[in-house]
């Protein structure tokens, strides 16, 4: 079994994946799915050794799940190098931005949260004394719960 040194295999490389039966050759690189375009493959590939068939059967998968390489694609060509320098850089800045977006993300999750916090305390101090009902509304799909004064 040859030992996985990077993280980027060639083009070509034939592998196959943990709990898999059938072996893939790689064809591409950082692929997104048309249904989840939050997440980005490292990998794109087709079966081995038929190849595509037809656009059903592209394979998105990442490195971390491959088990086991069969074959290593062209790897001492300069251009491939390259690109592979590239690539891994790309995804470097790729994923410092992902975590500067999360962190953000959450900074005004926080921030929301200690704002409708002091809201409700506010709220509860005003209506001391007298009696309040609730309407929820949705909208865009969050429910919201607003308290007013009831009168007579």
């Amino acid at each position: 079994m040859k030992e996985i040194k990077e993280k980027y295999l060639p083009i070509g490389s034939v592998v196959i994946l943990k709990g898999a039966t059938k072996r893939l050759m790689i064809s591409g690189f950082c692929a997104l799915d048309n249904s989840n375009k939050d997440k980005i493959w490292d990998y794109s590939g087709c079966m081995y050794p038929e190849g595509f068939l037809n656009s059903n059967q592209i394979c998105l998968f990442d490195h971390d799940q491959i088990e086991k390489i069969y074959h290593i694609g062209l790897s001492n060509d300069n251009e491939e190098k390259e690109f592979k320098k590239s690539l891994n850089i790309f995804m470097e800045e790729l994923e410092k931005a992902n975590k500067k977006l999360i962190e953000q993300e959450n900074n005004k999750k926080k921030a929301s949260k200690n704002t409708t916090k002091k809201k409700k305390t506010e709220t509860k101090k005003e209506s001391k004394g007298k009696k309040l009902s609730s309407t929820t509304t949705k909208k865009n799909n969050k429910c919201k719960k607003r308290y007013y004064l009831k009168t007579n």
